[in-house]
């Protein structure tokens, strides 16, 4: 008998962990299907990861790309709506695969399907390439008989994320290159060309000629850069690492995350991204026929920022007290009062999955808007910020310079 370390879920959808011993891979799948568990991760304890995985890794090759992810998706669709067997697709898509780490998985794929696993369940095995609510839609697709349609549904939905995602990158790059060169820039001038200007004036008018203050101050920020550049590297390394461990830590991440919502400008394009991921995933979960507690719970860790992971975890409990999930929202300030009302209108007519991608696909174009509009805004000042960094060391060089030679004459 084998013992193998197992990550599931209920009937209820509380995720459970744990070990069982059975004589394989197969059977223990069985027997937790049989106590109503739905298996996210079974491995055999001890189990050791390859070690191609690890040199991927080091490659920078481990992570499947959401572009890959979405062709294969979609091919996988037309050929289970084709009606080819689900393994023969699998095994087709794994040898056409250009991307080295989407063959790699699906290789594994492949044996666990070959091996009398669900492909959900062997999906849920890779959880850097294949989401939560990819895995739990591609369940809901198995047991309703629909894996094409469910396929599809997920294809479109990555699409559409991808796009906000690619939207958002682009109208932050501009700026953060323009504010590297600035930095690159000050520093430039501080280490190489201050210390060389201050030579020259002290040489102009003397030891004891008397410097504006903020040639002086300028002069001193050179020299310490100059004589003490090990602090500041060190210093900058330092706060960038603390930043990112406070960052990824829960709280850090949970603080982050509601004080950028409450930003002007930026914090409102969050919530509008933030609005329209929640719209579209729980949209395309409803309609795989995932149930309402399940679907919450998912979209909540799809959506990215913790502030409406735990507010849609409350919703969870509320559902569950016998509320409506309109009236679970309402009053919350992270979702606007539309969410709800449409909600209502969905819970009513039975078509909540229909309401809610209207919904995402109106905030998707506010999304634009708002990205275009700070875009528009970011650029100016920036450019301002630079030519101000820039315009203050000159006016520290060019002041002494003039007072000396109206001395000189």
């Amino acid at each position: 008998m084998a013992k193998f370390s197992y990550k599931a879920t209920d009937a209820a959808g509380k995720t459970l962990t744990g070990t069982i011993e059975a004589v394989d891979r197969n059977a223990a799948l069985a027997n937790l299907r049989k106590e109503n568990l739905r298996p996210i991760t079974l491995t055999l304890s001890g189990e050791k990861h390859q070690k191609s995985v690890t040199i991927n890794s080091l490659l920078g090759q481990s992570r499947v790309k959401i572009n890959d992810l979405v062709v294969f998706t979609r091919q996988l669709s037309t050929m289970v709506s084709a009606g080819v067997p689900i393994l023969r697709a699998l095994n087709t898509l794994q040898v056409q695969a250009e991307s080295s780490a989407l063959k790699s998985v699906l290789e594994t794929v492949v044996k666990d399907v070959e091996s009398g696993s669900a492909l959900a369940d062997a999906f849920a095995k890779h959880p850097s390439a294949f989401s939560d609510v990819y895995i739990n839609m591609v369940r809901a697709g198995e047991a309703a008989g629909i894996l094409d349609e469910i396929l599809k549904r997920i294809a479109s939905q990555q699409e559409k994320n991808a796009s906000i995602r690619k939207k958002v990158k682009g109208a932050m790059t501009y700026p953060i290159i323009l504010l590297i060169i600035t930095f690159v820039a000050f520093f430039a001038l501080m280490l190489f060309v201050i210390p060389q200007i201050g030579i020259i004036l002290k040489d102009i008018g003397g030891a004891d000629a008397e410097l504006p203050v903020l040639t002086q101050v300028m002069l001193g920020i050179s020299g310490f850069l100059q004589n003490q550049w090990y602090i500041v590297i060190g210093g900058i390394i330092l706060i960038v690492v603390g930043v990112r461990r406070y960052l990824r830590s829960p709280r850090g991440k949970a603080q982050f995350h509601a004080v950028v919502l409450k930003i002007p400008g930026l914090g409102s394009i969050i919530q509008k991204v933030a609005v329209a991921r929640f719209s579209r995933t729980f949209a395309s979960m409803m309609g795989a026929g995932v149930n309402v507690l399940e679907a919450l719970r998912v979209t909540g860790r799809a959506i990215g920022n913790v502030s409406y992971e735990k507010a849609l975890e409350q919703a969870v409990v509320d559902v569950q007290n016998g509320k409506q999930l309109s009236q679970a929202l309402m009053g919350n300030k992270l979702f606007p009062a539309i969410i709800p009302q449409m909600l209502a209108v969905g819970e009513e007519t039975g078509q909540t999955d229909t309401v809610l991608v209207k919904v995402a696909d109106f905030y998707e174009e506010e999304v634009d808007t708002a990205i275009s509009s700070i875009s528009s805004i970011i650029e100016p000042v920036m450019i301002v910020f630079m030519g101000g960094m820039i315009g203050l060391i000159a006016a520290s060089v060019l002041g002494p310079i003039s007072s000396l030679t109206t001395s000189i004459k």
